[in-house]
């Protein structure tokens, strides 16, 4: 009975202690958006336009050497995808 009252004890004073560590860490994250990504934020219902725009964002993370190929220069005008753009010259355009 004893260590039954101290478990539901411990367990109430750890149930804050989680909930201002969750809110301090959605606070942090919150706070590295700038006003432009916001505004996006705010325009736009999902994260991704579709599919093919997810799977071309995850392939071509910031820092990554970018891979655009005409398709997906199609696809991003057809589609209207939003973000950050990724620029490449003429040159760098992959048919496949």
């Amino acid at each position: 009975a004893v260590h039954d009252l101290f478990r539901r004890m411990t367990a109430m004073r750890t149930t804050p202690a989680r909930l201002l560590m969750g809110l301090g860490a959605l606070l942090l994250f919150a706070g590295c958006a700038t006003g432009d990504e916001w505004q996006t934020w705010k325009e736009h219902p999902t994260h991704f336009a579709s599919g093919d725009h997810f799977f071309f964002s995850t392939r071509n993370r910031e820092g990554s050497s970018p891979k655009v190929t005409r398709q997906d220069i199609a696809m991003a005008r057809d589609q209207g995808w939003w973000g950050k753009p990724i620029t490449v010259s003429q040159e760098a355009i992959l048919e496949r």
